[in-house]
This record gives C-alpha cells, structure tokens and sequence, in this order.
C-alpha cells in the first residue's frame, strides 16, 4: 500500500474465474526483485497492490474455454501476453505489445480486478496477470505452464521469471554458443541462472563479477570458470587479462546504469551484451560511440529470456532432475507471514532466491 513499507497481509475477497480464466491455489512463490522495484515505484505500478510473479500451484478451478489445464494440474505461473499482436502471433509473445500495461497495470485487460478489500475498496490484483504474493490466484491459459507433478512445487515458481530470463538470456536471446567466452555481471539470480545456462551449453570462459565474496563463491560452484570482485580489482581490466581481447558475450543483471557501461566495455569485437536489469524509467549511460561502431559491437535489452514458456520451463525442470542445471541451491524458504523478513534479505544481499510457502 506504500512504497519503502513493508508489505501487509490483509484478507481479501476474490471473484469466482471467469470463462477464460484458471484458479491456482498457490503453494508457493518467489520474490523477485521486480517486485521490490514495482512496490517502491521504480516503475510505477497502481497501488494498493497484491505483487508477486513466481507463483507454482495446483489448478482449483477452470472458467468453461478452458483446455489447456484442469483441476489438479501442477502449474508455474509466468509473465502475461495479448496472444494476437503482430509479436505475440510471431512467436514473440515476449515482446508482445500489450506487455507493460498486462504485466504492470496490474488489472485485467478491461480494467477491473478480481480481487476486491472486504469493504469493498479497490486493489488491484493481476500483476503479471497472476498476483500471486497470496494463497489463491487468477490467471489465464496464456501465463499458466503445465508441469511434472512428480517435480517439487515448492521450488518451481522462481522458474517463471527470474531463472528463465537468466537462462533465457544465454540460451535463447544471446545464443551463446559452446567455446564462446561469457561476463555475467550480478551474482543474483537472475545472473547465477545465466552462469548455469552458459555452463550447460559449454562456454569455454564464463567471468562471474559482483561484489559479494559468498556469492563469487557460488557462482564458481555452479560453472564460472573465474570470479571478479569489482571491490578489488578492475572488471575491465580483469576481463582483458583473462581474455586477452574481451569476451563474445556480456550480460547485465543488476538493474544499476554504470554497470552496464562496465558490460559494453567487456567486449571484443562483434561482442554483444544483453541487459535484463530493472531500471528506473529515466536511466542512461553515456556510450563511448567508436568503441561500439568500429567493433561491430552490439547492446541489446532482453525480456523473459526470450523464453516460451510451455517449452523452456518444463526443460529446466528435467535439466534440475538430471542434475544439470541446479537452480534450486539459490532457494530459501520463508513462511508467509514472514515475507517482508524475505524482502529485507533480499534488499541486504543475504538471500539469493527468497520463496514463499503458503501453507
């Protein structure tokens, strides 16, 4: 209900899914740190507000159009898309035009909610077309993936946004290829999932950069070949000695505008950077034009990984069975009730992945 506050768990009311919407009952869900951003308005979103983006649950309820799920089903909820845009029919659904105003307006696309304050006060309550910072959600065939029932639902919600824009990035938008030198910068998440992702495929040179010496750590665990501290030493520099000419790839997700300056500067020739970080509407950075002119060099924004997300998912979850792409060892688990002790682990750096559990 306000920005820097802690959240409030409040009763509310919810309607009964419309013909083309699906009740989950949510057992668990990740915070990310886009919901971090949309509470404290770093892009504004229409408050009071029910947040959350990484919901996994089990179907309760289906409107009359629905095909696709069915009472039962295991679900992981992901980011909403129109379905009939130019981008969306193209199988860009990621870009899809309407992206924005579903994902952050936080209302159904005719402008209600199908959450409502017990006094009748309006809250919105279809973030990402899902909402799912409580026990029930409303969403659509759209945003709603189907998955293994034998896979943990407890752990699968992170999988919805900020592990398959991580992977994605490397995977699908960059297509990193093996052999191919990586930077990803940020330790988070988002950037440990693309560390993963960049191991799996067989980078030949993958630099971790942050600031945090536990998680440097991690990362080298999960596939980096190299950690850069950047209260240390120079990322610029330390990249060219472990390169000799800059890297084919860089990635940013920290959402901070020097960083990616720092990202483009990592490159070699023909090098691309993707940057998936949250920025504050206004943000820019100054680009040093023949650095990136005459090395051919390319900086690109990517969103969700570029991921379809009925395919991408449920590969990441037998990847993770297999023990090959181990996302799961970023998980800590939180009780509902303490959520904002979640959010503030988070903000501090001392949690990775904070998931909730519902029960």
């Amino acid at each position: 209900r306000a920005t820097h506050s802690p959240l409030s768990l409040e009763h509310l009311e919810m309607d009964e899914p419309r013909s083309d919407e699906i009740l989950v009952r949510v057992v668990a869900t990740g915070v990310c740190h886009t919901d971090i951003a949309m509470r404290d308005q770093v892009f504004p979103v229409p408050q009071p507000v029910v947040l959350g983006h990484e919901g996994a649950g089990i179907v309760e309820r289906v409107g009359s159009a629905i095909t696709k799920v069915a009472p039962g089903d295991h679900v992981v909820m992901s980011y909403n898309f129109c379905g009939h845009c130019h981008n969306c029919l193209d199988h860009n659904a990621f870009y899809c035009y309407d992206l924005f105003s579903l994902n952050f307006g936080a209302m159904r696309p005719d402008g209600t909610s199908p959450i409502h304050a017990l006094d009748g006060g309006h809250v919105h309550g279809n973030f990402f077309g899902q909402s799912s910072f409580a026990n029930y959600a409303i969403c659509n065939e759209r945003n709603v993936v189907k998955v293994d029932p034998a896979a943990n639902l407890e752990a699968l919600g992170p999988l919805g946004c900020g592990v398959q824009t991580g992977a994605g990035a490397v995977i699908n938008a960059l297509k990193v290829g093996i052999g191919d030198t990586i930077a990803v910068f940020g330790a988070g998440a988002v950037g440990l999932s693309a560390v993963m992702a960049a191991r799996l495929i067989g980078a030949s040179t993958i630099i971790a950069v942050d600031r945090n010496p536990e998680r440097l750590d991690l990362a080298r665990e999960l596939g980096a070949t190299h950690a850069v501290n950047v209260d240390r030493e120079n990322v610029v520099e330390a990249a060219m000695r472990i390169t000799g000419v800059g890297v084919n790839y860089s990635f940013e997700a920290t959402g901070i505008p020097k960083v990616v300056s720092d990202a483009l500067a990592v490159l070699s020739t023909k090098g691309v950077c993707g940057m998936v970080g949250s920025f504050p509407r206004d943000a820019t950075i100054p680009i040093t034009l023949s650095h990136l002119m005459s090395g051919g060099r390319t900086l690109r924004g990517i969103i969700e990984g570029e991921s379809n997300s009925d395919i991408f998912i449920p590969h990441l979850i037998e990847l993770n069975r297999q023990g090959r792409f181990p996302y799961d060892r970023m998980i800590s688990y939180y009780d509902f009730d303490n959520i904002n002790k979640a959010i503030e682990d988070s903000e501090k750096g001392t949690t990775i992945k904070p998931v909730i559990r519902m029960r």
